[in-house]
């Protein structure tokens, strides 16, 4: 490696999350804040969380079963 063109790289770099779990990595910056990790992302976590913007989610289940409805219907006739 050529001297005085790399970064400095810190072996102990804290990692902090929006949730409040911490982590110790190496980076080459010394202090991170983050939004979401594996402690609380719902894939790692099996929890869903949906977030309704103005009503779009019962919106949408709301077509659901109406398409649901309409196919019922065509095979009993």
């Amino acid at each position: 490696m050529k001297k005085d063109i790399h970064p400095k790289y810190f072996p102990n770099a804290q990692v902090k999350c929006a949730c409040g779990t911490t982590y110790t990595v190496g980076s080459t910056k010394e202090y991170m804040e983050i939004e979401i990790c594996s402690s609380c992302h719902p894939f790692y976590t099996g929890k869903s969380k949906v977030i309704d913007t103005m009503g779009r989610v019962d919106k949408f289940n709301k077509k659901m079963a109406k398409k649901e409805q309409m196919a019922s219907k065509k095979k009993a006739v």
